[in-house]
């Protein structure tokens, strides 16, 4: 009976050593994490970041100050810091910096930023960015830009949630997440571009930019369907980059890869019009996620209840999980074309 017993106890301690064995050698995929980015949550969000309450978030005015507590706010709630090396969420960028090219009279503003530590990598750092200013209030009417960039805001919002997640369940990200909400888009991408001149990582560290601007409708070419998104810029200096975004996306099904505006010689330009070229002009590889322009682009009509937040859904998780591949993967990527200009 003894002898038995002794078996049995042998048999359990050896199962379950084994199965923890398991549960710590599985590899954790982005879609384990990239399901905590949810529809119900990027809706409260932006209801509130492209509600008037934030004034249309003009570059350096209160209402985007304002914008910019809630995003704080928001790290704070879920347990992500900001870098290391800063004193708080904030890179102050003054008002003389902003005026400087076009003398628009802003006022002194700030980029903000959160940070999740790398495990094994931790100064290889993957950019993730968005604007998160717009056009104030014009003629009395207050510009929400729920789409441009409120889409892109609530995003990488939830996209550090998501790293965060999985970094609190001993899943975290191999490089380092610096989430980068940048200010001054709208008057000359200003703030990405004094953040690239004062990063506070070394641009010889930063591995990628993954950019989201736009993410939250659909354009005139996919009147039939908003399973898509426009990248632009994948293929510029990366072979690695525009293998990522590919196979992350086939693996997990998740959209239609529109390249209309990856041509360098489309005239509407798109790849030098968002934050992502302040990186990619240092040769760092970028990538830009866009719904393309719609009726309501840069209107008073750019509002909360025009977005399609299963779209939106998809696209943040597409970004999720190119931002995950790059983090985690054995190399960094490789620079391998000369084609940022």
């Amino acid at each position: 009976m003894i002898k038995k017993t002794i078996t049995l106890l042998l048999f359990i301690a050896v199962f379950s050593n084994c199965s923890s064995q398991k549960s710590i050698n599985k590899k954790v995929d982005s879609s384990d994490y990239f399901k905590a980015i949810t529809t119900e949550s990027l809706t409260t969000n932006l209801t509130i970041i492209a509600s008037d309450e934030m004034e249309g978030r003009e570059t350096g005015s209160e209402g985007q100050k304002k914008a910019g507590r809630y995003i704080i706010d928001f790290y704070k709630k879920h347990g992500v810091g900001f870098p290391k090396g800063a004193t708080s969420y904030y890179q102050p960028i003054p008002a003389s910096y902003l005026n400087a090219k076009y003398n628009e009279n802003l006022k002194d503003s700030e980029n903000i930023w959160a940070f999740i530590e790398g495990s094994e990598k931790p100064e290889e750092i993957v950019v993730i960015s968005a604007h998160y200013d717009h056009v104030g209030v014009k003629n009395g009417q207050v510009y929400n830009g729920a789409d441009d960039d409120g889409s892109g805001t609530v995003a990488i919002m939830e996209i550090a949630a998501a790293f965060q997640k999985a970094k609190n369940e001993g899943h975290g990200p191999k490089r380092s997440i610096l989430i980068l909400h940048v200010t001054g888009e709208e008057h000359g991408l200003h703030g990405s571009r004094y953040y690239s001149e004062n990063p506070l990582f070394p641009l010889a560290n930063t591995v990628a930019d993954v950019n989201i601007d736009m993410i939250g409708r659909r354009d005139e070419f996919h009147k039939d369907n908003n399973n898509y998104v426009y990248l632009i810029g994948s293929d510029y200096l990366s072979t690695d980059l525009y293998t990522v975004c590919e196979e992350v996306n086939k693996k997990n099904n998740l959209l239609t890869i529109d390249y209309k505006y990856n041509d360098k010689k489309d005239p509407n330009r798109f790849y030098y019009r968002s934050d992502h070229y302040n990186f990619a002009k240092n040769g760092i590889p970028s990538v830009f996620l866009f719904n393309g322009v719609h009726a309501d682009y840069h209107k008073a009509t750019d509002d909360v209840n025009k977005i399609e937040f299963d779209a939106l859904t998809k696209r943040a998780q597409f970004a999720f999980a190119i931002a995950w591949e790059i983090a985690n993967r054995e190399k960094r990527l490789v620079v391998d074309k000369n084609g940022a200009e």
